[in-house]
């Protein structure tokens, strides 16, 4: 007879691709069932992995048949998105489970494309997400989703959010005129962003990515006080000069307490288009020694590919301009690991506590 130990053990020597842990350390083995031989086991995934589903249907189907005498073998595999701690406690926003901060040390390394393509490849891969362009002086999402007009607002104080090929988002540049200038001082900034944080009716959101402007100025020091962040991405490319500003902007958020859920490295490799060759234009290895020094996961490498910034200038990101090419491919990668590494941290159990209020009779 086939027992529930033997199923335990087998699940627990095979290897989730996506977190790098058996599935019973990642505590994904839910109910296992027994009938004479024939055995059924819910899997229940802590990230979204829509693309992946069927990969680890088979291989852990493949494993239990490796069982000696085992009858049919039936797995239902679902995801389940829970809400995660912020840094310092701060308590969640209405609406929303986790914050994902994208973020780099300087200008120019692809970091909105990367967080509007992690945006969409998170919702491909069948999570509720919304996007926040925080760079209040160069919002860029708008151009980058094709959203424009202007948001509603049911009661003169919210505001709803625009829709973008299935995910919600909001910018300031969905309030000015694209050519207004934002001639405003930190303060301001400051207040600005909190403002389209809180008072944007985010609904039922498993994740929300904020692109964070460049640096490490007042935006960033506003969201690690007051924004209830999961983690962060950093992003870079492998040159030495993006390397020595990213490392800035991974010990800023260290320092606050946010954790670093991986770094991004872009434009890793360009393939000539017309002959083929392919070379390393902005160096290598950058990334990888910068994940070494700090102890973190390089989450992905995206090549330099004119596909990229063509998608997201005519406001179709390559996860929906080209949902089954190599670089949506990367990206989905680059999200299930991101959210993978969000399911390992601590649950938030605010909402778990009654709350008791004393009142004077």
């Amino acid at each position: 007879m086939i027992t529930q130990q033997q199923i335990e053990t087998v699940l627990g020597q095979t290897i989730d691709p996506t977190t790098g842990k058996d599935y019973v350390t990642s505590k994904a083995v839910g109910h296992i069932q027994i009938d004479q031989n024939n055995v059924t086991v819910n899997i229940e995934l802590g990230y979204p992995a829509k693309s992946v589903l069927e990969a680890v249907h088979q291989q852990i189907e493949q494993a239990l048949r490796s069982l000696p005498g085992i009858g049919s073998v039936t797995i239902h595999i679902t995801s389940n998105i829970i809400a995660h701690s912020a840094q310092r406690k701060l308590k969640l926003l209405p609406g929303v489970k986790n914050i994902i901060a994208v973020a780099s040390g300087k200008g120019g390394v692809g970091k909105s494309a990367t967080a509007a393509n992690l945006a969409l490849a998170l919702a491909a891969e069948g999570a509720t997400v919304g996007i926040l362009d925080a760079d209040i002086y160069g919002p860029s999402q708008p151009q980058m989703l094709g959203v424009s007009g202007r948001p509603d607002s049911p009661d003169g104080k919210t505001i709803e959010p625009m829709w973008a090929h299935g995910i919600q988002m909001m910018s300031i540049g969905l309030l000015i005129d694209v050519e207004t200038p934002m001639v405003w001082r930190g303060p301001m900034v400051t207040q600005a962003l909190q403002q389209l944080l809180n008072d944007t009716l985010w609904q039922d959101l498993d994740y929300l990515v904020i692109d964070l402007p460049p640096g490490t100025g007042d935006i960033q020091l506003t969201l690690a006080q007051k924004i209830p962040v999961t983690g962060a991405v950093i992003v870079t490319t492998p040159q030495d000069i993006a390397l020595l500003d990213a490392r800035k902007g991974l010990k800023m958020f260290e320092k606050v307490g946010i954790p670093i859920l991986g770094i991004v490295e872009n434009m890793s490799l360009h393939t000539c288009s017309k002959c083929g060759h392919t070379e390393p234009i902005f160096g290598t290895g950058g990334g990888e020694k910068m994940c070494r020094d700090y102890n973190v996961e390089l989450l992905g490498a995206l090549p330099l590919d004119i596909r990229i910034r063509e998608h997201t200038d005519t406001g179709k990101p390559s996860v929906v301009a080209e949902p089954d090419g190599q670089i949506a491919a990367i990206y989905r990668t680059i999200a299930r690991r991101t959210a993978a590494k969000i399911s390992d941290m601590a649950r938030d159990y605010s909402d778990v506590f009654t709350q008791i209020i004393m009142e004077d009779d």
